[in-house]
């Protein structure tokens, strides 16, 4: 007898249906083809205990399952659960004549109970593409894959609930979520409040451009200036996430396990990986690809504290997915894309002491070791950050002020009219959202300027001995801080703010 149950793997942030083929036949033995890793390889021990703790069997019979497309690999022990229903109606123990009209994933505990899968919201709405009627997933994963509307999706607890299902006996009803109530719920108080820090107000101005464009930024300033507590706060301050951009957040941590029993996102992720982070831990891989930190903290925040104390070889990786925004990872028998569109928040000490500049503290890093430090940065990576900012200690006099500072909330208002702003101007071009992404054809053409901006401009390259490359990235946050203003078109108040958000750039603090 030949039964065909269906379940479903991930390459990447998509799923391609599974067919578990399962025959029986005369004899003794137990066949496993279709080339499955060591842990489906593994599961006829954990399906053989499952079934007789809940009262059923393994049959003495000659069983050989496939799984198709046989030339793709599997991995995981989600597939426990399709194996075992597939042995149970291939067996005659049970009869599910509908069975085929369901994905089914799950992996089993040796009582019957069902551990969480990865990869669940992916799975169902590949389930729902390809018109299955109903999807079978363990209970902690069903707030993920319920996400899908028109697929009925059901949370078991045990092997037991989908035997009951389809033998009639069972009352189980498929998982209802409100997919557009469970993202309208927002979070008006933060957990990190920028109405918290006291003084900094240049940072905080600086921190809401970066915001409102979408600009990479880069924090530099003496220990306990407050970069670390500035950089936490960012994702308070940015604009509230599409239901798209929700959806493809929520489907990379669903490939990453990461979920834990929530629904659809509504927060935008904030990831800040230790500098001793691997080149594939930061840009995702391994020999079963998986998604890393930068796809992690895509449609949110990236933060690398400490930037100069990570190796040198883990940051240049990062260089092709800033500038292209996804990140391909390819190996010799497949090729898999994980999106990777996030803000990058880099913070540094400006010398190995992390005093210099500091007026108050001597320096104690010699000339030598100053460049050898900051050299670990490379120009091209430079050239990726649009705001370089100075942060300095807060005195005592703001530290002791007990008035309340500007809230998140607020803030947020103004950083969300300048992105609506550039969604209305760039709501024709298809990979273009905010002017971080602007190329230079684009720059030419929303930032023209008068004659009194481009002499200053001019002059200021001049006197402080500012870097080609800084002159589009100035163009660029000059638009950021003229839409802040609902301003239509540039003028030279916000290029001379614009110049001064670029101390990388200065001669003498590269060489």
């Amino acid at each position: 007898m030949l039964v065909k149950v269906y379940g479903s793997a991930v390459f990447g942030v998509e799923a391609t249906t599974i067919t578990v083929e399962v025959h029986m036949d005369k004899g003794i033995g137990y066949h496993l083809v279709g080339l499955p890793d060591s842990a489906i390889k593994e599961s006829s021990f954990r399906i053989a205990a499952a079934l007789k703790n809940n009262g059923l069997s393994l049959p003495g019979k000659r069983i050989t399952i496939n799984m198709a497309p046989a030339d793709l690999r599997k991995e995981g022990s989600a597939y426990d659960l399709p194996l075992a229903m597939g042995i149970l109606v291939g067996s005659d123990q049970i009869k599910a004549p509908n069975i085929e009209d369901y994905i089914i994933m799950g992996e089993l505990s040796l009582d019957g109970s069902l551990q969480p899968i990865r990869g669940a919201l992916p799975i169902a709405i590949k389930a729902k593409e390809e018109g299955y009627k109903g999807f079978f997933l363990p209970i902690q994963n069903v707030k993920e894959a319920a996400i899908v509307a028109g697929l009925d999706v059901y949370g078991v607890e045990n092997v037991q609930d989908v035997i009951n299902f389809f033998s009639g006996k069972g009352n189980l009803e498929p998982t209802v979520i409100d997919t557009r109530a469970e993202f309208y719920k927002t979070l008006d108080f933060p957990e990190f409040d920028f109405s918290d820090v006291r003084g900094q107000e240049s940072i905080k101005r600086c921190m809401e451009i970066a915001a409102a464009g979408g600009h990479n930024i880069i924090l530099i300033g003496p220990p306990g200036a407050g970069k670390t507590m500035l950089a936490k706060r960012l994702p308070s301050i940015l604009p509230p996430m599409t239901l798209r951009e929700a959806l493809e957040t929520t489907k990379i941590h669903s490939v990453a396990g990461k979920l834990k029993e929530v629904g659809l996102m509504n927060q935008r992720p904030f990831r800040s990986p230790h500098h001793t982070i691997s080149n594939v831990a930061l840009v995702g891989g391994g020999s079963y690809p998986q998604p890393g930190e930068i796809s992690m903290a895509h449609n949110g925040v990236l933060f690398l504290d400490e930037l100069p104390e990570f190796k040198r070889d883990v940051l240049e990786v990062m260089r092709q997915p800033l500038e292209d925004r996804e990140v391909t990872i390819s190996r010799a028998k497949f090729t898999v894309t994980y999106p990777s569109s996030f803000m990058l928040v880099a913070s540094m000490n400006p010398s190995p002491s992390g005093f210099f500049n500091d007026p108050s503290m001597p320096n104690t890093s010699s000339p030598h070791e100053m460049q050898r430090y900051l050299s670990k940065i490379s120009g091209p990576l430079l050239d990726r950050i649009d705001i370089h900012i100075e942060v300095t200690p807060v005195p005592f006099e703001k530290l002791s002020d007990d008035r309340k500072a500007e809230s998140s909330v607020e803030i947020r208002k103004r950083v969300t009219a300048a992105r609506e702003i550039q969604t209305a101007r760039f709501e024709e071009m298809e990979n273009i959202h905010y002017n971080a992404q602007m190329s230079s054809k684009l720059i030419r053409e929303y930032c023209a300027l008068d004659d009194q901006s481009k002499e200053l401009l001019k002059m200021a390259m001049e006197r402080l001995n500012l870097s080609a490359r800084a002159y589009d990235r100035i163009l660029k946050v000059a638009r950021t801080i003229a839409d802040l203003d609902a301003a239509p078109t540039v003028i030279s108040q916000h290029i001379a703010e614009a110049i001064q958000y670029r101390s990388l750039d200065r001669d003498g603090w590269l060489g």
